[in-house]
C-alpha cells in the first residue's frame, strides 16, 4: 500500500503518540459524541430517538426525553458524591436504559465501564476489581443471582426497571426513582477531547481480560475521518436507522450502532430476546446492519433450511423467479432498506459471503479491533475481494511484521493504553504501532489478507507449524458444520473438532458423514502435506459461551477446547475413518 507518513506531522513519523492531523483537518475540528448528542436534542427534541420492544408493542423515547432524563441521572450521581474522572460500570444486555446512562457518564465527566452481561461471578469479579468502579448500573440480565456473587463490598448497584422475561434485581437503587427526584444538571457540558471515555475489558480468547481505555479523542477522530470521507454513512439523507442486538459495551456495536446514531441522528431500535429476534429486525427494517460472522451464517442456514442450496441456485438462475426469490428473501430477514450490511469481530469465510453475494447482498467486512477503536481496514462495497478483509481506511498505516507475519498498524484513534497496566501497553503499542496479533499480508492492489493468529498457531509432533485459520475457512462452505476448530499440538497430523449445525442434525448420518468426509478431501487437496486434517470430529456438546468454549462475541477459545480433548487427539488420529463421533 502506499505509505501515508506523508500526511503525518515530523513529531509523529517516529513517536509513540497519536498523529493529530487527519488528512488535513485539524483537532479542533473533531467533536465529542455528546455535542451531536446535543445538536439533535436542539434541532429534532421531539423525534423518536430510542426504540425498546414490549411483546407487540414499541415504547419511543425522544431525543429530548433521553436528554432530560440522562441529566437527571448525573444529578443522582453527584449527589452520591462522584466526581467528573470517576469510573462508572454497567452490565446489561442492550436497551434503552443502557443508552440513556451512558449519555449520563459522558455528561457528568465520569468514565464510562461497562461490561458483557453474560459473566460468571468470577469474571464480574474481576473486572470490577481491575476497574476500581464504585457504582454498577445492573440492568437486563438472563442470569443475575448466579452473577451477583462477584459485586465486591462497597459497589453501589443501580437497577434498571425489569424487563419481563428476565432476571429480577431485588437489591439495589432504582433507577426510575433516582431520575424521577433529581433535577436535571443546567446546560450542555462538554468533555475536553482528551479526557478518559470509557474502559473497555476485552472478552479475549486467551489470557485475562484487558482494559483498553479511549480518550473521547479517539472515537471523536474516527468519526470525523468517516465524515470526510464518507466510507460508510452517507450523510445526504437523514434516514439512518440502527438495529441494536450485539453487546453495546463490545467497540463495534459502542462505534457502529451507539456512536453512529448519535452522530447522525438516526434511531437505535433494540431485539427482546432471542425470540423476537427475527420480528424486531422487521419491524425495525435498518438502514445499516452490523454481525459477527456466526449470525450471518445462522441467516444462511435458515435460508437453506427452508430451501436447499441446489434448488436455491436452480431458481436463482430464472431470470424473474430469480429476482422475485431474492427480494423475498431479503424481504423476510428485514433487510429491505438496509444500504449497508457489516461482518466483523472474526474473518468471514469466502463461501458465507458469496452465498449472500448471490442474493445480492454484499457483505462488508470490517477488521479491527478494541484497541484502534473498531478502525482499521473495510471492503469497499463495489470491489469485494476473496480471501481478503479490504482495504485500509483513510488514514490508516498497515505494515507486516518480517519475522512473524504479525499485522501492524497505526492511526490517530489507537488506544490511549490499557488501564494501570504499562507493560501491557508498552508490548503491545511500540513507536506508535498497534501489534495485532494477528498475522496477514498485502496484496499487490493493497488489500489486506489474514493468515491466522500469532498465538493460534502450534507446532505438531512432525516440527511443522500449522495456522489453524485458513484451514478452518476452507470447511465453511458445508452447511452441515456450525462451528470448527482444527487443533492438534501433540498430535502429527491436525484434527478438526466439529459442532453440527441443525440442518445437520435433522439430516440422516450416512448423508452427513459422506458430506463431510467429501468436503474434507477438498480442503486437504490444498493443503501441504503436514497441514493436512487427519479428522473430523463431531464432539457432543454444543460450544456456547455458557460452557466457556466461546467469549461473549462469539469467537471460540481454543484453550478451552485443548483443555478439553487434549487427552483423545492420539486416540482420534489412531482411527482410520475421516469423520469421528464423540462417544
Amino acid at each position: 500500500m502506499a505509505n501515508r507518513e506523508d500526511n503525518l506531522p515530523d513529531s509523529d513519523k517516529d513517536s509513540g503518540s497519536s498523529p493529530q492531523i487527519i488528512q488535513g483537518f485539524v483537532e479542533q475540528d473533531l467533536r465529542s459524541i455528546i455535542s451531536y448528542f446535543y445538536q439533535w436534542e436542539r434541532e429534532k427534541g421531539d423525534t423518536p430517538f430510542l426504540r425498546q420492544p414490549y411483546g407487540n408493542t414499541w415504547k419511543t423515547i425522544t431525543w429530548r426525553e433521553a436528554g432530560d432524563k440522562a441529566r437527571r441521572l448525573v444529578t443522582a450521581l453527584q449527589q452520591m458524591g462522584l466526581q467528573p474522572g470517576d469510573n462508572v460500570a454497567m452490565v446489561s444486555k442492550n436497551c434503552y436504559h443502557w443508552i440513556i446512562t451512558d449519555l449520563a457518564l459522558m455528561m457528568g465527566g465520569f468514565v464510562s465501564v461497562p461490561f458483557y452481561p453474560n459473566l460468571t461471578a468470577k469474571e464480574l469479579n474481576q473486572v470490577l476489581l481491575a476497574s476500581e468502579a464504585r457504582v454498577l448500573f445492573v440492568g437486563k440480565l438472563d442470569d443475575w443471582e448466579n452473577m451477583k456473587p462477584g459485586v465486591p463490598e462497597g459497589v453501589t448497584l443501580i437497577k434498571f426497571p425489569h424487563y419481563e422475561g428476565n432476571a429480577r434485581i431485588e437489591a439495589g437503587l432504582e433507577w426510575d426513582k433516582l431520575v424521577a427526584k433529581n433535577e436535571p444538571i443546567p446546560g450542555s457540558p462538554e468533555p475536553d477531547l482528551h479526557d478518559l471515555f470509557t474502559i473497555l475489558f476485552t472478552s479475549g480468547t486467551t489470557g485475562t481480560p484487558k482494559g483498553v481505555m479511549l480518550n473521547h479523542y479517539q472515537p471523536a477522530a474516527l468519526i470525523h475521518n468517516e465524515k470526510v470521507n464518507g466510507n460508510l454513512i452517507d450523510f445526504s439523507t437523514d434516514d439512518h436507522r440502527f438495529f441494536s442486538f450485539l453487546p453495546l459495551n463490545h467497540i463495534a456495536e459502542r462505534v457502529i450502532v451507539e456512536g453512529a446514531s448519535i452522530v447522525t441522528g438516526g434511531t437505535i431500535s433494540f431485539g427482546e430476546a432471542l425470540h423476537t429476534f427475527v420480528q424486531n429486525l422487521k419491524d425495525t427494517e435498518p438502514t445499516l446492519l452490523m454481525a459477527v460472522p456466526r449470525i450471518w451464517a445462522k441467516f444462511q442456514l435458515g435460508i437453506l433450511g427452508r430451501l436447499p442450496e441446489k434448488r436455491l441456485n436452480f431458481l436463482l438462475q430464472i431470470p424473474l423467479v430469480g429476482n422475485l426469490l431474492k427480494r423475498k428473501i431479503i424481504q423476510g430477514l428485514g433487510l429491505n432498506k438496509a444500504r449497508v450490511m457489516l461482518t466483523g469481530a472474526a474473518p468471514t469465510p469466502d463461501s458465507v459471503k458469496v452465498f449472500f453475494q448471490k442474493l445480492g447482498i454484499n457483505l462488508q467486512e470490517v477488521y479491527a479491533m478494541t484497541e484502534n477503536t473498531g478502525g482499521c481496514t473495510l471492503m469497499p462495497l463495489h470491489d469485494i475481494r476473496p480471501g481478503t478483509v479490504g482495504k485500509p481506511m483513510p488514514n490508516v498505516e498497515i505494515k507486516i511484521d518480517s519475522q512473524n507475519q504479525e499485522v501492524l498498524m497505526r492511526a490517530p484513534w489507537v488506544m490511549t493504553g490499557y488501564y494501570k497496566d504499562p507493560e501491557r501497553t508498552a508490548q503491545v503499542v511500540e513507536n506508535g504501532w498497534l501489534h495485532t496479533g494477528d498475522q496477514g499480508e498485502m496484496t499487490p492492489d493493497g488489500y489486506l489478507k489474514l493468515t491466522g493468529r500469532v498465538s493460534d498457531t502450534f507446532k505438531s509432533t512432525k516440527g511443522k507449524f500449522i495456522i489453524p485459520a485458513p484451514i478452518e475457512w476452507g470447511f465453511a462452505k458445508n452447511s452441515y458444520i456450525e462451528q470448527l476448530c482444527v487443533v492438534g499440538f501433540s498430535i502429527p497430523q491436525p484434527l478438526a473438532l466439529a459442532v453440527l449445525s441443525e440442518i445437520g442434525q435433522k439430516t440422516p448420518l450416512e448423508i452427513v458423514k459422506a458430506s463431510l468426509a467429501q468436503t474434507l478431501s477438498e480442503v486437504n487437496a490444498e493443503l501441504m502435506n503436514h497441514e493436512r486434517v487427519k479428522a473430523v470430529v463431531i464432539t457432543k456438546e454444543p460450544w456456547a459461551v455458557e460452557n466457556g468454549v466461546l467469549t461473549p462475541t462469539l469467537k471460540i477459545r481454543r484453550e478451552v477446547l485443548n483443555r478439553k480433548y487434549a487427552e483423545r487427539y492420539g486416540v482420534w488420529f489412531e482411527r482410520s475413518e475421516p469423520v469421528i463421533w464423540e462417544d
